[in-house]
């Protein structure tokens, strides 16, 4: 059964080529140390696995489950304390464990906040047993669950899975993740509305021990059964704009509300030189959400091309929706 080619992060690298952003600075990064630790899995197959957490709150460390899925037993290393786990609250799907640890200081938890595209945002995780960091910023959120899972440049790979996402006052806004194989721009955090959530959620407490091996994240499900948006980053990546094309439309169908189908729709279109009926999708897309900056730009640059009068791309953005300017066509497919 085809899978998407996902590979899990696990480490942080420092990132210092590309343009200034609006990172933490220096004392605050060192501040964020002590809430930002490395997770130390025994594995009941042998071996260990090691990842990060983020403090949440009093006893509370926030991690990814596919780094405590093997788990026989858990630690925490806070300073020079090797701190165990006694239970976890499980949501295998959204791939967030958070693991009650006695003795984390509630004076160490993040406070919480919501990320927004083109916002520069900073990747906090152990990598080969240090603490570092990645600058970059959110390409894309995709809306899923209530909540929009987050895509940024931040790079990343082993040992940062369960790590934090951070904007530029620190305040948590995802837990890293995942990324896509081979590509650039292609890293994934879950937001930190679902873990604001979990730790609303009192029930669901379970002993230390190995997850069920049904227990997976949406982006480790079989290609076919995965969100949307991350089969069309696939195709997107490989270019393949004629699949791209009807998955984007039976996205659209699925939901009208959501303004990333269109877009992508509109980015199908154009790829395969039909810029009337790709400039429709986009204005669609402004249409649902008129700040939706990469539906703008997309528009811009097609009216651009072909020396086309900008109308929706022209056209000041609003979040009153009795303002929005309708397309030059209905949004029907």
């Amino acid at each position: 059964m085809p899978t998407a080619r996902v590979l899990f992060a696990a480490t942080l690298a420092w990132l210092l080529a590309g343009p200034a952003l609006a990172a933490i600075d220096p004392g605050t990064l060192i501040k964020l140390s002590t809430s930002v630790l490395k997770v130390e899995v025994i594995r009941v197959q042998g071996g260990y696995s090691l990842g990060s957490g983020v403090v949440v709150g009093a006893d509370s460390v926030a991690t990814n489950c596919h780094v405590t899925r093997d788990a026989r037993q858990i630690a925490v290393l806070q300073g020079g304390l090797r701190l165990p786990a006694q239970s976890q609250r499980v949501d295998a799907y959204h791939d967030l464990c958070l693991l009650r640890v006695r003795g984390i200081d509630n004076a160490r938890a993040v406070e919480f906040a919501q990320a927004a595209i083109g916002q520069a945002v900073t990747a906090v995780g152990h990598t080969a047993g240090a603490l570092q960091s990645s600058t970059g910023e959110v390409l894309a959120l995709h809306r899923l669950d209530g909540a929009h899972v987050i895509q940024s440049t931040n790079y990343f790979n082993s040992g940062a899975s369960g790590g934090g996402l951070f904007d530029a006052e620190s305040r948590l806004v995802g837990i890293l993740s995942f990324r896509l194989r081979g590509t650039t721009g292609h890293y994934f955090a879950m937001p930190a509305e679902w873990l604001a959530r979990q730790l609303r959620d009192a029930q669901g407490e379970q002993p230390i021990g190995p997850l069920a091996s049904g227990e997976r994240a949406f982006w480790e499900q079989p290609l076919e059964t995965q969100p949307f948006f991350l089969r069309a980053a696939v195709l997107e990546n490989d270019g393949n704009w004629r699949a791209l094309e009807p998955l984007a439309t039976q996205w659209a169908r699925q939901d009208m509300d959501d303004p990333e189908p269109w877009y992508l729709l509109g980015l199908a279109l154009d790829r395969q030189d039909q810029p009337g009926q790709a400039r429709r999708a986009l204005e669609c897309s402004l249409a649902i959400a008129p700040d939706f900056a990469n539906a703008r730009l997309e528009l811009e640059r097609l009216s651009h091309r072909l020396d086309l009068p900008p109308e929706t791309s022209a056209r000041t953005p609003t979040k009153n929706p009795a303002q929005r300017s309708a397309p030059s066509a209905p949004c029907r497919l």
